[in-house]
């Protein structure tokens, strides 16, 4: 499983970061995932691996602009490249009015098969290679997670021990596979006799903004990666006249130390932690570390990080 962060920032683009947009890729698959579409993400996925025309699904957590506006040029350019695969949008009720307004009004023709699905939370999506939960979050309008939970992996077949008794690679591996009993050498060989331990699915939460990470609950619990949004330290969010409904860093950090996440990569960084200014996002990283012990990046434009079968991140 491989993540590729295209916009980090938290509400405007910034010369370091562009707004919010994330590549979900898994294993042996001919597609990838879109979380969130920030202005402009169309270039920044020509400078990263990620490719237009392999685009598959989009998934936008909630109609703040920094999510969602780069979504029209992105199915324009699409078309331009002669990039004809079906592609579907989720998002949050108000979306489908949105791309329909913006399509008739460029007389936009896009000669490919677009699918627009509204949802809410608790809506559960199963894809071929993952199930996906929508959790509501806390903030100032309708936002939302993702729950991601990947298939297990229930047809493994233990290729050692068939070969241990004589049998290679064959058809007869294929019956095996599919749970028929199959006759060899004048035995009877059942399934659940020569298959390997089940390998259970990552599970991945990709949270949009939301001022109380706890509010996912349940779901945090273990969670093997869990992306969120760390827009400001505690001392700054305090010191703010106008409170915003965003999480700190201090929170995000008590957060999951209490709820045991494995791996944590927080995103959205406000515009005044910048390498030109007094406090850079280190002072993130430092206020999230003070409480949260598990392993902790904070994403940058174009890091590209992959979770392992063994549930360890790693930054490419």
């Amino acid at each position: 499983m491989q993540l590729t962060f295209l916009g980090t920032s938290a509400g405007k683009p910034t010369k370091e970061r562009n707004v919010s947009a994330l590549g979900l890729e898994f294993q042996q698959d001919d597609k990838w995932y879109l979380f969130d579409c920030g202005e402009a993400t169309q270039h920044q996925i020509m400078r990263s691996r990620l490719s237009s025309g392999k685009l598959s699904t989009i998934f936008i957590t909630h109609l703040h602009g920094d999510h969602y506006f780069g979504l029209p040029g992105l199915l324009s350019s699409k078309k331009l490249d002669t990039a004809f695969r079906p592609l579907s949008i989720y998002g949050p009720k108000g979306i489908k009015r949105f791309l329909e307004c913006v399509l008739d009004v460029s007389f936009e023709n896009l000669g490919y098969e677009l699918k627009i699905i509204e949802f809410e939370a608790d809506d559960l999506f199963v894809f071929d290679k993952f199930s996906l939960k929508v959790l509501a979050l806390e903030h100032s309008v309708e936002s939302f997670a993702f729950y991601i939970k990947e298939n297990d992996i229930t047809n493994k077949i233990n290729e050692e021990k068939l070969r241990a008794i004589g049998m290679e690679p064959s058809a007869l591996y294929g019956e095996l596979q599919k749970g028929n009993t199959i006759v060899f050498r004048g035995e009877e060989l059942h399934p659940e006799d020569f298959m390997l331990t089940p390998i259970e699915g990552r599970r991945v939460i990709l949270a949009g903004d939301n001022v109380r990470p706890d509010i996912l609950g349940e779901y945090l619990e273990g969670i093997d990666l869990l992306v969120h949004e760390c827009t400001y330290t505690q001392a700054d969010y305090d010191r703010l006249k106008v409170k915003v409904l965003h999480t700190t860093a201090k929170d995000l950090g008590e957060t999951s130390q209490k709820r045991d996440v494995k791996n944590l990569i927080a995103s959205h960084i406000n515009p005044r932690y910048n390498k030109h200014a007094s406090e850079g996002v280190e002072v993130i990283y430092n206020e999230i570390q003070q409480s949260y012990k598990g392993r902790l990046y904070i994403a940058d434009d174009f890091d590209v990080y992959r979770l392992s079968r063994e549930c360890v991140i790693e930054k490419l």
